[in-house]
């Protein structure tokens, strides 16, 4: 349970952020719901408070570190602290080889994907730490451990998230600080409809890649970033936290 937690989930207009958002506050915490598509976090800001739960929406540029330092002290204004960091910001990220990626592409990625996850996470320590310490949780992916072809920008961010992560873990374990990554495979969100013309068409191509045959869901990602949110995780810090329906078992 996250009973008196406050947390900001970046990335809550929709897919894993939003489903996050909704079982951070359904355990009990206030959430602020932060989002560069403020209508999508103003959505899911509404559809936690009339569940009977509080909710913050904020518009957030992880790219301008103003914006988060922003989003940080408009929670602490809100509700008092912040207990817990989830980030999951993600550029869409065209396929193309090294040679046949543009330099701008790149730096998208990496701006939004790594180091907008390092502007938040410089943001939101001083609060946490502050406040005797916390949770952070950064969104990575199976394929930050597996390759796949034509998505060099991604596969590195996501590798760098993971090792982001232990840095963080090593750096602030004596004040109270957990960081950990959260790794999903395919999951059937809008992100799928990047490279597969419907959903149907995502599932038959996707879904037998992973040892349980289907994509993941929102909500089954979102189970697993509760428990690291929670206490119940208290033993676990630098670690990655695979959900990837067997994607990398074999």
């Amino acid at each position: 349970m996250l009973d008196r937690k406050i947390a900001i989930v970046v990335g809550a207009a929709n897919g894993i952020g939003r489903a996050t958002a909704l079982a951070f506050a359904a355990a009990g915490a206030r959430v602020t719901c932060a989002d560069v598509e403020e209508p999508g976090a103003k959505a899911t800001a509404a559809d936690i408070e009339r569940s009977g739960a509080q909710a913050l929406p904020v518009h957030l540029d992880v790219t301008d570190g103003a914006s988060c330092r922003a989003a940080v002290a408009a929670t602490v204004a809100r509700f008092g602290g912040l207990d817990v960091l989830l980030y999951g910001a993600a550029d869409n990220d065209r396929t193309a080889t090294v040679v046949e990626m543009e330099e701008a592409a790149w730096d998208r990625v990496i701006a939004v994907n790594l180091t907008g996850a390092f502007l938040m996470v410089k943001a939101a320590l001083p609060v946490m730490i502050a406040g005797g310490g916390g949770s952070i949780i950064l969104i990575a992916s199976q394929l930050g451990r597996v390759a796949s072809p034509g998505r060099p920008a991604y596969c590195a961010t996501k590798g760098a998230l993971i090792q982001l992560a232990k840095v963080l873990a090593a750096d602030h374990a004596a004040q109270g600080i957990r960081a950990n990554t959260l790794s999903p495979g395919a999951v059937a969100t809008r992100r799928m409809l990047q490279r597969h013309k419907d959903m149907d068409e995502a599932r038959r191509v996707m879904g037998p890649k992973h040892l349980l045959g289907r994509l993941g869901l929102p909500e089954e990602i979102a189970r697993a970033a509760v428990y690291l949110a929670s206490d119940a995780s208290a033993f676990m810090t630098g670690s990655d936290l695979l959900i990837d329906g067997g994607y990398t078992a074999v």
